[in-house]
């Protein structure tokens, strides 16, 4: 036999470790997340990947909040629920205090180097008479957003009709304040702690309730160092719960690069936000019965099923409420993505 030819064993045991070599190779790489120069690897890094969550939620919540209709009604959404009053839960926040507020704040602070392309922040109750929506129903109003819109915009309200905010929440020129009015008793002073370089506004509005979305870019326009002096702010305030919260709501719409006055036209944002481009509107701020002012903060037990005297509704009603607020037309897409 030729010396220089390999005997078959040679040349298993040959083959094996070039083998055996591959494998370490690969494990050292997978390790270190580095490539090896004797292998042409391609390096796959966190900053180069698109994002593996494309758009989610984050509720505000309580432990007694029942948020099983998000996961329900939106499969395709991560869902980020804080629980304020739970310091064991997956996703809470520091203190309670601030209302949504602190959690909004929370998850942008834990998440600013990850965030999705598109997240919405909002309440964790599917009924709530902050839900832009005839019967304040959370699942039409989120469904109908109009997200190429939204990623457009950056920031957008949730909430196009004026009732409550618009077209002005705060004339802070003014100097003789009801006392009943502790927000805006107390705005001046807040607003000079939370933006120190920035003069304070004549007016401020927007329309109520503290939920909107944004995406990852518009987050980003400020450094993470302003989100914690808020939150820093809210926790180290004397101010009550319900105060420094509604501060904040009438200052996330500029602290994301609106106006201070910041109320678009009603007609014009249902169209654009919802996609309802045929709504009645009689007035810049209202459009019919799309959103009925509610005779109580509280809605009724069973509601929709139970109205607001305690009559019984069956889907057929309820379908009926619907249609008469909104009316036929150019209605998008439910959520577009």
């Amino acid at each position: 036999m030729n010396p220089f030819t390999p005997s078959p064993r040679r040349s298993l045991r040959s083959v094996l470790v070039v083998l055996v070599g591959f494998v370490v190779v690969g494990f050292l790489w997978r390790s270190t997340g580095k490539s090896v120069t004797t292998v042409a690897f391609v390096e796959d890094t966190e900053n180069t990947r698109p994002p593996k969550v494309p758009k989610a939620f984050v509720v505000a919540s309580f432990q007694k909040d029942d948020v099983n209709w998000v996961s329900e009604h939106f499969p395709d959404w991560e869902i980020n629920r804080y629980v304020v009053d739970n310091s064991s839960a997956q996703f809470t926040v520091p203190k309670n205090k601030g209302r949504e507020s602190m959690v909004y704040l929370t998850y942008i602070i834990d998440y600013y180097d990850k965030l999705p392309d598109l997240m919405v922040f909002m309440h964790a109750n599917r009924y709530q008479w902050h839900n832009d929506d005839p019967l304040y129903d959370g699942v039409p109003m989120l469904k109908n957003l109009q997200l190429p819109y939204l990623r457009s915009q950056g920031y957008a309200n949730l909430r196009c009709v004026w009732t409550l905010g618009c077209p002005s929440e705060m004339n802070l020129e003014e100097t003789n304040i009801d006392k009943s009015k502790t927000t805006w008793l107390a705005y001046p002073s807040a607003f000079k702690e939370l933006f120190p370089n920035e003069t304070l506004p004549k007016v401020v509005g927007v329309a109520c309730c503290a939920q909107f979305s944004l995406t990852r870019s518009k987050i980003r326009e400020r450094p993470i160092e302003d989100y914690k002096r808020y939150r820093q702010w809210l926790l180290d305030t004397p101010l009550e719960d319900h105060i420094s919260g509604r501060v904040l709501e009438y200052s996330w719409h500029f602290i994301f690069g609106k106006e201070y006055v910041h109320c678009p036209n009603a007609k014009e944002c249902y169209c654009n936000i919802f996609g309802f481009c045929n709504l009645e509107c009689g007035e810049k701020g209202k459009c019919g019965e799309r959103w009925p002012f509610p005779p109580s903060a509280s809605l009724p037990s069973g509601w929709p099923e139970t109205g607001w005297k305690g009559e019984v509704r069956d889907q057929k009603v309820l379908a009926s409420l619907r249609e008469v607020a909104v009316l036929a037309g150019n209605v998008s897409s439910v959520g577009a993505s």
